[in-house]
């Protein structure tokens, strides 16, 4: 499919549509707002709230967003909000509310904005009925037997799903022999989904990674249980861990796992050029966005390693909006039948390109995502 994108500086195919700054009186937070791009007039894209967000951060992740949804040919472009408190959030429901009346002209012109990091469905059903806004009413969008906070209560693991089929079906088409160790970095939505997945086709959590360092058991991690003592924002409860497990200090201890698979599923920049050296894994998995720099993607590459880019990977989320908004998925059907309908369509797409990638790099290409794009006559 060749998509037609709008861009603010046709020579600068890089550079977004528009970026705008939101005012949120009240609240002790900024704003922002980022279109990387459209296409007939729609646009999408999550909405980060961290004290870092920044708009050249989120012009990132909204090119990205650009890049996702090309590859997977839906016609909808990138985008990304941001929300950065200045300090303590006090109220949090209102925080939302004021984002979504001011967000409101946006949302009703056709960008779409979601979920992020720091943010919940919940969030942004809130940030939704503040702006007077249902996809229901979008004219095109597939039509849905029940509301929208509902039907994302049986996708909410479409992400990982995502991830896992994209590691499964490399792993498929590689050498690997028998179970392979996965290590985890990041054990947030994303990082539990991929973990369940790839547990039931047999293969070994061996490490998992959160913001209090990194646990681990050459043996295999008891999943189920840590799932079930792991909070909302992806931290593990240590207490009644078995006395296998090894608990390690440090940001970036998951590196020193020995592992098959390493898959990436929390911050931006998570492997950059110094942390090559350490990297053990022969398959790293991109599960979260701009998890590593472009700079240590390639020489991961150089060096024998498989990287699966996120832009290919990370995307089930985003896909299921853009089916639905655009239109792409059926009317009429039931929620399983939705929600299977989906699947099935983002695991072919996953599957596909995953192909793709690994025909172009043993044909020698070394940004095989750029060639992919240029086939849809987009710049890289």
């Amino acid at each position: 499919m060749s998509l037609t994108l709008l861009h603010s500086d046709a020579t600068n195919a890089s550079s977004p549509l528009f970026s705008t700054t939101l005012s949120l009186p009240g609240r002790d937070a900024d704003g922002w707002v980022v279109v990387d791009s459209m296409v007939d007039g729609l646009a999408m894209g999550g909405t980060r709230m961290t004290t870092t967000v920044s708009e050249a951060e989120l012009a990132s992740l909204a090119r990205a967003m650009t890049y996702k949804l090309a590859l997977v040919d839906l016609p909808i472009g990138g985008a990304k909000a941001g929300i950065r408190p200045r300090g303590e959030i006090q109220d949090r429901s209102a925080l939302m509310r004021t984002f979504g009346q001011v967000a409101r002209p946006l949302l009703h012109g056709g960008v779409y904005l979601g979920c992020d990091q720091g943010t919940t469905h919940a969030d942004r059903d809130e940030f939704f009925a503040a702006a007077g806004y249902d996809i229901a009413t979008v004219p095109g969008a597939t039509r849905l037997d029940v509301n929208w906070a509902e039907f994302w209560h049986t996708m909410a693991d479409i992400t990982g799903y995502g991830v896992a089929v994209a590691t499964l079906s490399t792993l498929r088409a590689s050498t690997a022999k028998g179970p392979q160790r996965v290590v985890l970095q990041g054990f947030g939505t994303v990082g539990r989904s991929v973990a369940q997945h790839l547990t039931e086709h047999g293969h070994l959590v061996v490490g998992v990674a959160d913001v209090l360092g990194t646990i681990e058991d050459p043996a295999g991690l008891p999943v189920d249980k840590l799932i079930a003592n792991t909070s909302s924002d992806g931290t593990i409860d240590r207490a009644g861990l078995p006395d296998s497990v090894k608990v390690h200090d440090g940001d970036r201890a998951w590196l020193s796992v020995d592992a098959d698979v390493l898959v990436l599923a929390a911050g931006a920049n998570a492997i950059d050029d110094a942390a090559l050296p350490l990297v053990r894994a022969g398959l790293i998995v991109e599960g979260g966005n701009l998890s590593c720099t472009r700079s240590a993607r390639r020489l991961l590459r150089l060096a024998g390693h498989t990287v699966l880019p996120d832009v290919v990977v990370n995307v089930g989320g985003a896909a299921v909006t853009g089916c639905i908004l655009a239109g792409v998925a059926p009317s009429g059907l039931t929620v399983p039948q939705i929600s299977a309908w989906l699947r099935e369509w983002i695991g072919g797409k996953v599957t596909t390109n995953c192909t793709l990638i690994a025909d172009l790099v043993r044909s020698g290409s070394t940004d095989p995502v750029a060639e992919l794009l240029a086939d849809r006559n987009i710049a890289c």
